[in-house]
């Protein structure tokens, strides 16, 4: 793995169509803008149309020319997925970037029932790729799915028993377990496309701790201003740019020498600095808990793989 990557290593993305979510803002509107100034077609997915449209209005002024468009898509609500699915114009494929998500929240649910940050940063994804990978699987060498994870996953892993902690929700703990099963999905994913013989490659990406919103979300819908204005503080003083922040999520989805289930992340201390592939948590590479969440996600999106299939 090249030292120090930055951007002016990133190789030219011209004749690739990207999908982004989450791509409105943060480390998905960079990650949309880089790609596409380096000549990629970019689908910005968003939930909030007027956020998307700003950011494509930002985008096109940026990079002058830059080939994107702007699609609905709400992760927390299984309807949206498929009808995002089934109006995607592009017949093929080469890159997907999971990158939306939810941080802390108080309890919610999703749409469909589920408890907000696993559906959403989780099943919502998992659905999504499963929707969209017909769609990548003649796309060829470099065609990659790329979900991002978070260094918080550290603090806990999907209880199959309770995965959407009915019986008692902490906030911090469901984030950690919907980044848990990110890796996981990841780990099931690789291993099947390996198991098939793919050129196409599953990896993940965490952008260490940046500034990206998701901090303030949490106490921001409950109202909480003063606690609002404290992480908002806390945040500019101690994270990264959300320019840096995109770097591992571009690396995994542009270099060359990114493998199958990788684990992209910044290779610096206090979580900064290039992409370097990053330690996970061993339960993040169990193979029967990536299967049984593969089968339970399966089950509760009613999206079920036809490829690549499970061995």
């Amino acid at each position: 793995m090249t030292n120090g990557w930055t951007l002016d290593d990133m190789p030219e993305q011209k004749g690739r169509t990207a999908v982004v979510t989450g791509a409105n803002s943060g480390i998905g509107y960079v990650t949309s803008r880089e790609l596409a100034r380096r000549g990629a077609r970019v689908v910005l997915a968003c939930r909030d149309a007027t956020r998307g449209r700003a950011a494509e209005d930002l985008l096109r002024r940026q990079v002058p020319g830059a080939d994107v468009r702007l699609a609905r898509l709400d992760l927390a609500d299984l309807e949206s997925i498929r009808s995002f699915a089934a109006e995607l114009p592009e017949e093929r494929l080469d890159l997907l970037v999971n990158n939306a998500g939810v941080m802390a929240l108080p309890r919610r649910r999703t749409a469909d029932g589920f408890e907000a940050q696993f559906g959403t940063n989780h099943l919502g994804h998992f659905a999504l790729t499963g929707l969209l990978l017909p769609r990548m699987r003649d796309a060829g060498y470099g065609a990659r799915v790329v979900t991002v994870s978070s260094g918080m996953h550290f603090a806990g892993t999907v209880d199959p028993r309770d995965p959407q902690m009915d019986r008692g929700y902490r906030r911090w703990t469901a984030y950690a377990r919907s980044k848990s099963a990110n890796l996981l999905f990841v780990h099931e994913l690789a291993r099947r496309l390996a198991a098939d013989g793919s050129p196409l490659v599953a990896a993940a990406a965490h952008p260490g701790f940046a500034a990206t919103g998701l901090q303030t979300a949490g106490v921001r819908m409950e109202g909480r201003r003063r606690a609002e204005r404290v992480v908002a503080a806390a945040t500019r003083l101690i994270a990264t740019s959300a320019e840096a922040g995109a770097l591992p999520t571009l690396y995994a989805a542009t270099a060359p020498d990114v493998r199958q289930d990788d684990f992209i992340g910044p290779g610096g201390p206090l979580m900064r600095g290039a992409p370097a592939r990053s330690p996970r948590a061993p339960w993040a590479r169990d193979d029967r808990a990536a299967e049984g969440l593969w089968r339970m996600s399966e089950r509760l999106t009613g999206v079920r793989w036809g490829w690549p299939a499970g061995v």
